[in-house]
């Protein structure tokens, strides 16, 4: 097996991990960049593999060129349905809308990672694809340590929690909003709150309620998941893609969940969470559910969770294609 990497993301660059093969392209992996990096990995891949494995539709706007001279089986996990995010332009969204369509065309195997995926694959392209999720296991739940709850005093008491990219479709402003009605509770989020005029728009707006707190990234990972693991509520606002990892995460670590109520969530916790679609409805949640109610939804996520997102699961599946 060989993985191919990003180079500007690795200050060392292994050889090898696990037993894979790690190859490096001078490019970023995500954004525009990740057009040049999907199609040079392509490439250099033809001559040494017999199957490939794509994520993401970005570089796929190449594969009727490669299946002119390639007959390598093609898998590609198309993620979530890129195009409709409002934070691409019309002919960003053109172009990756158009990309999904080869991606699906030109693949021997498409790869859904969500229900709603699946059946809008099979609508919209008239093919069937392979439902394959992501694991969570690799997440375990972390006492807060003292040096924890001294940097940041407001930890010591009850409160939500959100991790995730300042965007639009993650809805931060319905949540701010009802956060900022219903002062009984402490809101915890942490994001790229300076990569965006929405996020500074936020905080600005936001920062001097005393029950909102909004915090820059923080990258050390044992950091992060002490103060998830004991948060009160977990917040999940997302409305675009499809299986989103930190949710199944916050699942395994047994978690209350409140999520933004669109299909793709409500599949993902197989409707055993609590749901809102505008602050209104988040307000009534929050003065209305108890402490059993939210046990109860945290127990129901963990049995979901180690039911359906297991790497071990996962890793099958995509064996299983290969």
């Amino acid at each position: 097996m060989t993985v191919y990497c990003s180079s500007k993301s690795y200050a060392e660059k292994l050889e090898t991990h696990n037993g894979a093969k790690l190859k490096y392209i001078n490019l970023n992996a995500n954004g525009v960049q990740s057009i040049p990096y999907d199609i040079i990995s392509i490439f250099k891949s033809l001559g040494s593999s017999d199957t490939l494995l794509i994520l993401g539709v970005s570089g796929c706007i190449i594969l009727p060129l490669i299946r002119i001279f390639s007959k390598k089986r093609i898998i590609v996990n198309i993620d979530g349905l890129e195009w409709k995010r409002d934070k691409w332009g019309k002919g960003a969204k053109w172009f990756l809308k158009y990309s999904e369509k080869l991606a699906v065309r030109y693949a021997d195997e498409v790869v859904t990672d969500n229900k709603v995926i699946q059946v809008y694959v099979q609508s919209e392209y008239s093919k069937d694809s392979t439902l394959i999720v992501y694991g969570a296991d690799h997440v375990t739940k972390e006492t807060m340590s003292d040096e924890l709850k001294y940097e940041y005093p407001f930890l010591n008491k009850k409160y939500a929690f959100k991790v995730c990219r300042i965007e639009p479709e993650n809805n931060i402003h319905i949540i701010l909003e009802a956060f900022s009605k219903f002062e009984e509770l402490n809101i915890v989020i942490i994001g790229n709150w300076s990569n965006s005029e929405y996020g500074k728009e936020l905080k600005n707006k936001y920062s001097n309620f005393k029950n909102i707190f909004l915090l820059d990234p923080i990258y050390d990972q044992q950091l992060l998941n002490q103060i998830r693991s004991n948060c009160y509520i977990y917040m999940h606002g997302h409305s675009a893609g499809g299986t989103n990892p930190s949710l199944v995460e916050a699942m395994y670590l047994e978690l209350p969940i409140f999520a933004y109520g669109i299909q793709y969530n409500r599949e993902t916790t197989q409707n055993k969470a609590l749901y809102f679609n505008d602050k209104d409805e988040l307000i009534e949640l929050l003065k209305n559910t108890d402490k059993e109610k939210l046990q109860e939804i945290a127990t129901n996520m963990k049995i979901v969770a180690e039911e359906n997102y297991t790497w071990k699961k996962i890793s099958e599946q995509y064996s299983k294609l290969f």
